[in-house]
């Protein structure tokens, strides 16, 4: 029976160091960003050595990994539910385009140096690719049943980046209903549709 608590006790142990290493890694990625972050850092700010880091991370990937999860899990990507059961097209895309405008307005600090980082640290660009193929695959689907899809597929595309967004609410002053509206009118119209419009105008 000692055997065992002793077992237990020791894996407690060992789980509340790993997690307290983890917030520490996170706190400072999303403060300072992972490029200016050294496991120095993340040591100290956990309350360990170093060689206590790299026990539990033993490289940078299998940290940024941890990071990722544990930053996913505080701030969770929108339901897709919340939209997905629309059935058209219009609807949905708003639906889509306000949560995940939503999204961008409370990750928005941590995102941007994230971004300003993917290029200095791979496994952080890896990290990044991996949204980004999620966001292409929700584009995919918002644009479903627009015409012509080519064009609406690429101004979906465009209407999700984290760039767009910043753009219009950040620079150019537009709340997010705004950015959500003119969007909207992006992706719904057609090259058709305005090219006659501007000819009967």
């Amino acid at each position: 029976m000692t055997r065992k608590y002793e077992l237990r006790k020791r894996a407690e142990q060992l789980a509340e160091t790993r997690r307290r290493i983890v917030e520490a890694a996170v706190e400072l990625h999303t403060t300072a960003g992972p490029a200016r972050t050294s496991i120095a850092a993340i040591a100290e700010r956990a309350g360990v050595q170093r060689h206590t880091v790299y026990a539990h991370f033993p490289d940078v990937r299998s940290l940024i990994s941890a990071c990722s999860g544990h930053w996913e899990q505080a701030n969770p990507f929108p339901d897709p539910h919340a939209w997905s059961a629309l059935e058209e097209s219009e609807p949905r895309l708003r639906a889509a385009l306000d949560a995940v405008y939503g999204w961008y307005e409370r990750v928005e600090p941590d995102l941007a140096l994230f971004l300003r980082d993917a290029s200095l640290v791979p496994e952080t660009g890896e990290v990044m690719e991996q949204q980004a193929e999620h966001f292409a695959a929700l584009a995919d689907e918002l644009a479903r049943g627009i015409r012509p899809r080519r064009a609406a597929r690429a101004a979906t595309g465009h209407a999700l980046e984290f760039e767009t967004w910043r753009s219009l609410v950040r620079r150019q002053g537009l709340s997010r209903a705004a950015a959500v509206d003119l969007m909207i009118r992006l992706v719904t119209t057609t090259p058709t549709r305005a090219a006659n419009r501007n000819r009967n105008a």
